[in-house]
């Protein structure tokens, strides 16, 4: 590879508008084909039965958790790589960029022996049906034994993000995703002489994906990303003080992400309460909502390298125009997921052969939850702020808030009605208060960091 080079990186000098475009919509696309690949992988597995589809589900957490740790050090290695870039400071940009890829390989471990020892009791904790945990085990062993390619994709993917090269990292994600949707009916059903694994087979198709997608990843960085060296020797001898600020960033933006995990579980727990078809309306919500989510989540990775470049140039106009034409693109995007499943939520719970039972749970459900949507895109973008300016702990505490200390006392409060129906409101009422943190935090930033640029 070429030596880092000494001109200005278009981060600090393209107009604000034309650089989130392009950084940004790159991604969005990408992410958009994710959570695409995400529904049309549960399609497929909701054809199986009801219970294939309780059971991925259930092991939502687990595999959530997984990509909270990777994306939380990749957000770590983010935050430091940008700001070194800006800085000048290329030893520092190469040494993130390779202690990432170690402790992503660290994490893989971890999860591997999660899913060979701990799988059963996982699944058993939330549901007690037979089926559904024979179903579960197979999927989650699959997915932690395999989870090297889910670490080292968004782990090469961020490198690409964090220099700039958006449209490269959409390569590697777009690729994945399509090999796996690709996959999903072959593996699932059996077809073209393949056994019929079923959901195991769900499993697999997305692993194959994300190994398929590492590899890319890992090429093009090599090839293509001219801002940072990767090599062996720098992997396996890691900085301490790297270690040290990775994990200072990465660490609260990986519990802000794992957070969601516990609140899935214990929605899981408190749906439970009422039928595995309460479950699995949830399940399904959880899978459609990405296809809004995802395209917000691909902006705000645009944006925070965004911003930690501009920090580390101390151009406080940029980052202001930045933050308003990022805050009025996640609405735009989010207001049109509330207006969907207010008027066609039908339409959506038609694509998981769902039972009659289902659609009287499901449609309210999605009405319900949908409200908070334009609330949580001013959320996000603002939060991005805490990310990119190695404030995640502001992110943490609104996380906590958001689906812990307010979200499951809510619902668990509102179960009690008797009424599954009244537990989805606990969503709408989080969100109020994640914003009223978000803005407080914000203000906090702003006044602290951003106006003394």
């Amino acid at each position: 590879m070429s030596e880092n080079p000494v001109q200005e990186n278009k981060m600090g000098v393209m107009p604000i508008k034309k650089l989130l475009i392009t950084m940004s919509l790159p991604m969005m696309i990408s992410m958009l084909v994710q959570a695409l690949y995400n529904i049309v992988d549960s399609i497929f597995v909701s054809q199986l039965c009801e219970e294939a589809m309780t059971a991925v589900t259930l092991v939502f957490p687990m595999q959530n958790l997984m990509v909270s740790l990777a994306m939380g050090t990749g957000v770590g290695v983010n935050a430091i790589l940008s700001k070194a870039l800006g800085e000048k400071k290329y030893e520092d940009a190469n040494s993130a960029a390779n202690t990432g890829l170690l402790l992503n390989f660290i994490h893989f471990i971890i999860f591997l022996f999660v899913g060979l020892f701990l799988s059963k009791a996982f699944v058993m904790s939330q549901n007690d049906d037979p089926v559904i945990v024979g179903y579960g085990i197979d999927y989650m062993k699959v997915i932690s034994v395999l989870s090297f390619g889910c670490f080292f994709q968004i782990m090469l993917e961020r490198l690409l993000q964090s220099t700039g090269r958006t449209s490269l990292s959409m390569i590697s994600q777009t690729a994945g995703a399509v090999i796996n949707m690709i996959l999903d009916p072959i593996m699932i059903f059996g077809l073209f002489g393949f056994p019929r694994l079923e959901v195991a087979g769900a499993a697999l198709a997305t692993c194959i994906g994300q190994m398929c997608a590492s590899l890319i990843g890992l090429t093009l960085n090599i090839k293509a990303n001219r801002d940072i060296t990767l090599s062996i020797s720098r992997i396996i001898k890691p900085r301490a003080d790297i270690v040290g600020r990775i994990y200072f960033v990465g660490i609260p933006s990986t519990l802000m992400m794992a957070i969601g995990s516990v609140m899935t579980y214990f929605m899981n727990k408190i749906t439970g309460k009422f039928s595995s078809t309460a479950q699995t309306v949830f399940g399904i919500y959880f899978k459609l909502q990405s296809f809004f989510f995802m395209p917000v989540f691909g902006l705000n990775n645009g944006l925070i390298p965004v911003l930690a470049y501009n920090y580390g140039l101390g151009d406080k106009k940029r980052i202001k125009e930045a933050l308003r034409f990022s805050v009025c693109v996640a609405v735009s995007i989010m207001l049109a997921g509330t207006v969907l499943f207010e008027l066609i939520p039908q339409v959506f719970l038609q694509m998981f052969k769902p039972s009659e039972e289902l659609l009287r749970l499901g449609i309210p459900a999605l009405r319900i939850i949908g409200l908070h949507y334009p609330l949580a895109a001013v959320a996000i973008v603002l939060g991005s702020v805490f990310q990119a300016f190695s404030k995640s702990y502001f992110s943490l505490f609104v996380s906590l808030g958001r689906q812990l200390v307010i979200l499951i006392p809510v619902a668990w409060l509102l179960s009690m009605t008797g009424s599954v129906t009244n537990v989805w409101w606990s969503f709408p009422i989080s969100e109020v208060v994640s914003l009223m943190l978000t803005v407080l935090f914000f203000t906090v930033v702003k006044r602290t960091v951003i106006d003394r640029l």
